[in-house]
């Protein structure tokens, strides 16, 4: 069957690969299921199964820490077999150029209007912060999970548990804001949604609205 994409080809352009988009499924799904089951705990219903808990019939402890080793593995795998998409990351996200701030400035309004101020490199400043306050906070979350599950008891324990309370804190207003930008919820972002989801190809207009130099680079 013919699509859209086979018959204007130049129209559409793939923003990220295949490897790139299962892992990013990856970790955002067992992410979610983290932060739900964690939500749960916090609220003092651990002796109360939860919804996702009856239906494994795996009780809401053990499906955390499990869920955490999970995203442990996939994230040391990740990173090993795809370290050079991991430099990429990193080298995108660390640059500053002097039109940073004038995105920025501009950044409110775009959200509706979708006139970005013109930026350069893989990533625009926005989501240089975002990525920034993801990994970190991932790192976070995996470092004392990891070592709240092999220091149960003790000093280090209440030290690493309240690292952990923190960090999920602060995960989920920037976990809400990556979603609803990344949905394309605002008219600004409207269409990004496609650069991880159907092949991670997404209207070329799209594209040299949100990355123009990337685009110019990549069209």
């Amino acid at each position: 069957m013919t699509t859209a994409t086979d018959r204007h080809p130049r129209s559409y352009i793939e923003r990220n690969n295949r490897r790139t988009r299962w892992f990013h499924s990856g970790v955002y799904a067992i992410s979610l299921l983290l932060l739900g089951t964690g939500l749960w705990l916090l609220g003092g219903w651990e002796g109360r199964p939860s919804p996702l808990a009856r239906l494994t019939g795996v009780a809401d402890t053990d499906m955390h820490t499990w869920l955490g080793w999970a995203l442990t593995a996939l994230t040391a795998f990740g990173v090993i077999l795809g370290w050079r998409a991991a430099i990429t990351l990193v080298r995108g996200s660390v640059r500053f150029e002097r039109g940073d701030l004038r995105w920025f400035l501009r950044w409110p309004l775009a959200l509706f209007t979708g006139r970005f101020a013109r930026h350069v490199g893989h990533f625009d400043p926005g989501q240089r912060l975002m990525n920034f306050a993801l990994v970190g906070l991932l790192a976070a979350l995996i470092g004392s999970g990891v070592g709240l599950a092999t220091n149960p008891i003790g000093p280090t324990f209440v030290w690493l548990d309240r690292v952990h309370r923190w960090a999920t804190y602060l995960f989920i207003p920037v976990i809400l804001g990556h979603v609803i930008v990344a949905a394309g919820v605002l008219p600004g972002y409207r269409g990004v949604w496609r650069a991880m989801h159907l092949g991670g190809r997404l209207p070329i207009e799209v594209a040299r609205r949100i990355w123009p130099d990337w685009t110019s680079r990549h069209g």
